[in-house]
This record gives C-alpha cells, sequence and structure tokens, in this order.
C-alpha cells in the first residue's frame, strides 16, 4: 500500500511493481525517464543557495543533494541496465547513496552541473531502452544487498517512478514554502 500524498517522504507514493508492462506501458515509462531532466531542471530553476541547502523535509537530504543524487543513482541504472543485457544474471555492485550524498562534490558543487549531466545521460538511456525486445524485458540482474533479482521490467518501473519521486520532494517542498 502507497504511503498517503500528504507523507514527504514518499510525494507520488511508494514504489509499487504491478508485473510485466505492455508495449504501450513500457513506452509511458521510458518518456517518464526520458521527461526527468527537463522536470528536475524545472524544479530546480531560480532556487537560491539557501533554498538549494534546505532540506526537502526534517531529517531529509537537501533539495542540492536530491538533484546530485539523481544522476548517481541513474548512471548505475543505466549500468546496470546494460549489464543485464549483455551478461546471464550479473550480480550487480551496491553503493551507498546516503555516503554518497555526504561527498564534497554533492555538498558543493553547483546543481547545473549534475543537471549537465543527466540530460545526456537520460538520451542514451532512453535510446539503449527503446532498442530492447520483448524478451530482453525478462532479463534481470541480481541486487546482492537485497538478495533479490530484479528483471529489467521492474527496473524500468522503479526508475520511471524513481525520477518522479525526487521531483516531486523539490516541488512539494517548493508549493509548501510558496517559492
Amino acid at each position: 500500500m502507497s504511503a498517503p500524498e500528504t507523507d514527504p517522504r514518499y510525494p507520488v507514493g511508494k514504489f509499487e511493481y504491478a508485473g510485466p508492462a505492455t508495449d504501450a506501458e513500457r513506452q509511458a515509462l521510458i518518456a517518464a525517464i526520458a521527461e526527468a531532466p527537463a522536470r528536475l531542471r524545472a524544479a530546480v530553476r531560480g532556487l537560491t543557495a539557501v533554498q538549494l541547502n534546505m532540506p526537502y523535509r526534517e531529517g531529509g537530504w537537501t533539495v542540492r543533494q536530491v538533484a546530485h543524487h539523481l544522476p548517481d543513482s541513474h548512471m548505475n541504472g543505466y549500468v546496470r541496465c546494460k549489464l543485464a543485457v549483455t551478461e546471464d544474471t550479473p550480480t550487480i555492485k551496491p553503493y551507498d547513496e546516503n555516503r554518497w550524498s555526504q561527498l564534497a562534490d554533492v555538498r558543493n558543487a553547483p546543481v547545473d552541473t549534475s543537471l549537465a549531466l543527466l540530460e545526456p545521460l537520460h538520451d542514451r538511456w532512453v535510446t539503449f531502452l527503446r532498442t530492447l525486445s520483448g524478451a530482453d524485458w525478462e532479463r534481470s540482474y541480481v541486487h546482492p544487498e537485497y538478495g533479490t533479482t530484479y528483471s529489467l521490467d521492474k527496473v524500468l518501473a522503479l526508475y520511471a517512478w524513481h525520477g518522479r519521486h525526487h521531483v516531486a520532494h523539490i516541488t512539494a517542498l517548493r508549493e509548501r514554502k510558496g517559492w
């Protein structure tokens, strides 16, 4: 069951996977991935340094950390997808997103750097995703941290949600603050 929309941790609800998507559903999910960089750019447009360094919720990451997290996460996601297609059920390398969010580049780099990184990354990822055949969506990788096998079909749904999820952290904060 999804968290209520009023829960600042999950402004679009928790991730839920309903099972393999239809071709039309996959195209919509790919479109969501394609749109994520522009949505993030719009979400942070015009924010001051003070606003960028404000957490989106008490105990949460700052807007700056969220903006830098998306390319960090999606670079990993893109590589994991390619590994799943080119290897037989590979075990991926997890990363500690909370520790990454504390690194100096995340705390100090301009948000524009991550916006500029996310756009071509998503261009490549979307190009790759649009080439996958029906059988490719069944290919998978193992996430050792969770002991779970993820099909590319589920990964597609997860990352489409992930972009919406984090952009909504920023837009919900802007709405609450009247920015």
